[in-house]
């Protein structure tokens, strides 16, 4: 039987309707409610899943308003105008920003109590923006940062070495963009650290080649363009890691997540929300976990922040 929880989605595009499926097909909700300015849109995406629920347990799924989002567990907001090929993240804030300042206070309004998970474009702005304009407190509010970054990261590797995803531990810092950047001081496959696994596999006869750490982080950061600029939009790996997050969300304990959430002196980072490594669970957001890094490394992700301070300095909030 599917957990028993509520998630409300703000926006039915790509994502938002790929998270929606995700989550009733991964049992993760017991009720969906979407929510979409495009009505015909929202309802047909609400009938195309329910038609496939015969095949699992059946849960409830509607398409509804801000109001239908009361005693939501969870609020999952992918509202915004999507990424052109060639464009940039942040290229988008502006607008993106300006819906962001429309819905939140909606939202919140009727769901003061969910956690809400920021998915927008580009997210680290958009989660920020989310907590200075709605009123809900900082621990409720995280934004999908660099999951999706840090699968596509352990996907390479994984590729690399010729092992299983899951016994990579690499994660991705920084904006969920231009600017993030892998912190290899404290990446590993399994126990072994990530400088020393190609000459631990020689001893049982493995060879690989060099791992081409440049080449690694450039296959992360233009893997979503690549995508975009084949098939004009990414949804399936970001629908898949986000649902990852709500997991973790409803679950009995905490995990460790990449996510965007507010900065308070980490790093010498302050006022803008990026991601580290992260406590989050079913009360949210725990905390920042602060991994031993290198001086180049905090001197990366200071520049990443910087950048997005760039940016929320130049649009109106």
């Amino acid at each position: 039987m599917p957990m028993s929880s509520k998630i409300t989605i703000i926006g039915a595009g790509n994502v938002g309707s790929t998270i929606a499926y995700t989550l009733a097909h991964d049992d993760i909700a017991s009720e969906i409610v979407m929510v979409d300015i495009n009505k015909d849109k929202v309802e047909g995406e609400v009938l195309d899943i329910i038609q496939g629920m015969s095949f699992r347990d059946p849960i409830s799924i509607v398409a509804g308003d801000y109001e239908d989002a009361k005693d939501s567990d969870i609020v999952i907001i992918t509202s915004g105008i999507g990424r052109k090929p060639g464009q940039s993240r942040l290229d988008l804030a502006q607008t993106n920003v300006n819906i962001m300042k429309s819905i939140a206070p909606q939202i919140a309004a009727v769901a003061p109590d969910a956690l809400y998970v920021i998915v927008s474009n580009p997210v680290d702005v958009m989660t920020y923006v989310f907590m200075k304009v709605s009123g809900i407190p900082e621990n409720q509010v995280i934004g999908s940062g660099t999951i999706l970054d840090t699968a596509r990261l352990r996907c390479g590797i994984s590729e690399h070495f010729e092992v299983a995803q899951k016994n990579v531990h690499a994660y991705v810092f920084g904006e969920h963009g231009d600017t993030s950047f892998v912190p290899w001081s404290c990446a590993s496959i399994s126990a072994v650290p990530m400088e020393k696994y190609a000459d631990a596999m020689k001893k049982i006869g493995k060879e690989y080649g060099e791992l081409d750490k440049d080449a690694m982080e450039e296959y992360v950061r233009k893997s979503g363009g690549k995508i975009i600029a084949n098939k004009g939009a990414t949804f399936y790996a970001v629908s898949a890691s986000v649902c990852q997050l709500v997991s973790k969300l409803v679950a009995a304990s905490e995990s460790m997540a990449t996510v965007s959430t507010m900065m308070h002196g980490e790093y010498g980072i302050d006022d803008v929300c990026l991601s580290v490594l992260s406590l989050v669970g079913p009360k949210g957001h725990q905390g920042n976990v602060l991994v031993d890094l290198t001086e180049e490394e905090i001197a990366k992700l200071q520049h990443s922040a910087n950048t997005l301070k760039e940016i929320i300095a130049q649009v109106e909030i």
